[in-house]
């Protein structure tokens, strides 16, 4: 294997954009820092690639779609190549599209880390859960190590039966660069913005897609706008859903879609309240944000919410519209506890969600595997890396 300070590792991700992309993002850049040899293999859309690529990493087209099963055998077999080409001493796959294309394609010849940023299970219903539950089951003999992003999340694979090495890796955020202190003035941010400075802004930051649970919110708006005439939404981000969201939308008052921004902490600093409604998570990295930027958050009871939330609020629960809509109307009708709340978020997460400490717990899992896997002279290894390099 490649010395400490040489270690080659492989990143696999088929989102591009969101919070997978930027956890991505993040890890290479620390890692590039370490000393690392990092790549990344990605589709060639969305930000991934360029921001790992100015973060120091080479990227390598990896052509792969959402969809689980369409073209399931070229994506691995692709990938299979990429493994060859790159010779990484750790292959680590980020979320299910990876996780499935990638195990196929190395079958436990490479150290292999599974990210799973929310179980495929979670997003299916009906006959559908089964097959990826046993599919996950299955797959757990080709992964050396499972990291989380949450307790819960460790513990539903645990409950379906996914057994392999756990290790718990909860998201981290930069909290110097996600910090009040560095933002602009909130009335500043609203007029850079075209928000009404007076009005009680709810912000949603995420992928328009039926997970993060936009359609809820707007179903719970009206109550909301009943409440509290002033309050106004703003959805940013881009997805597979925002034509159907705009027509859901169409002749509420007070809702904007912002689309895809680079950077949302212009909306974190004009935000009262941001809110997550999501149907599952792993753990949701947008919040967070948020939080370091002092700002208080509404979440549902999905895995890692109240990782997040610690005591400061209950989350509510998943797909209830009265009691989300009751949640916002009771804190944007005191927007003094929303401040308090927001600098106690801000404190939880400097205490337990340093971007800095989660680098540092994935590159523990790293080091393990080094001393655990005697991979020099392994024959499945050698028959899926060679010398040539990226």
């Amino acid at each position: 294997m490649s010395p400490v300070n040489s270690l080659t590792v492989l990143h696999v991700s088929q989102p591009v954009d969101g919070g997978v992309a930027r956890v991505v993002v993040d890890l290479v850049r620390a890692q590039v820092a370490a000393g690392y040899r990092v790549v990344v293999a990605c589709p060639d859309e969305g930000f991934l690639g360029a921001d790992a690529r100015n973060a120091g990493a080479a990227v390598v087209n990896w052509p792969a779609v959402r969809s689980p099963w369409r073209a399931l055998g070229r994506e691995a077999w692709a990938l299979r190549g990429i493994v060859r080409q790159v010779g990484p001493d750790v292959l680590h796959l980020h979320s299910s599209k990876a996780g499935l294309a990638g195990r196929l394609a190395v079958r436990g010849g490479v150290p292999t880390v599974f990210q799973p940023h929310a179980w495929s299970f979670e997003a299916t219903s009906g006959p559908l859960t089964d097959v990826v539950t046993r599919w996950e089951r299955w797959a757990a003999r080709w992964t050396h190590r499972l990291v989380c992003v949450s307790e819960v999340e460790r513990s539903r694979g645990l409950q379906r039966g996914v057994r392999a090495p756990y290790t718990v890796v909860r998201n981290g955020v930069d909290i110097g660069r996600f910090d009040p202190a560095v933002l602009p003035a909130p009335r500043d941010a609203r007029r850079k913005l075209g928000v009404r400075g007076e009005a009680r802004l709810v912000v949603c930051v995420g992928r328009l897609c039926r997970q993060k649970g936009q359609d809820l919110l707007l179903r719970a708006w009206p109550r909301v706008r009943a409440a509290l005439p002033d309050a106004e939404l703003a959805l940013v981000g881009d997805g597979p859903d925002r034509e159907e969201l705009e027509r859901q939308a169409e002749g509420l008052p007070g809702v904007r879609f912002a689309g895809a921004v680079p950077d949302p902490r212009d909306w974190y600093a004009a935000a009262d309240l941001v809110v997550q409604p999501s149907r599952w998570e792993g753990m949701a990295l947008a919040p967070l944000e948020a939080m370091a930027c002092a700002r208080p958050v509404l979440l549902t009871d999905v895995p890692g919410a109240r990782e997040c939330l610690g005591e400061s609020e209950l989350p509510l629960a998943v797909g209830d519209i009265v009691e989300l809509a009751s949640g916002i109307s009771h804190m944007l009708a005191d927007l003094d506890r929303c401040r308090r709340l927001g600098s106690q978020a801000r404190a939880r997460v400097a205490e337990r969600h340093r971007l800095s400490e989660s680098c540092a717990a994935v590159a523990r899992v790293y080091a393990e595997l080094r001393r655990q896997l005697p991979v020099q002279g392994d024959p499945a290894r050698e028959s899926l890396t060679n010398s040539s390099t990226v």
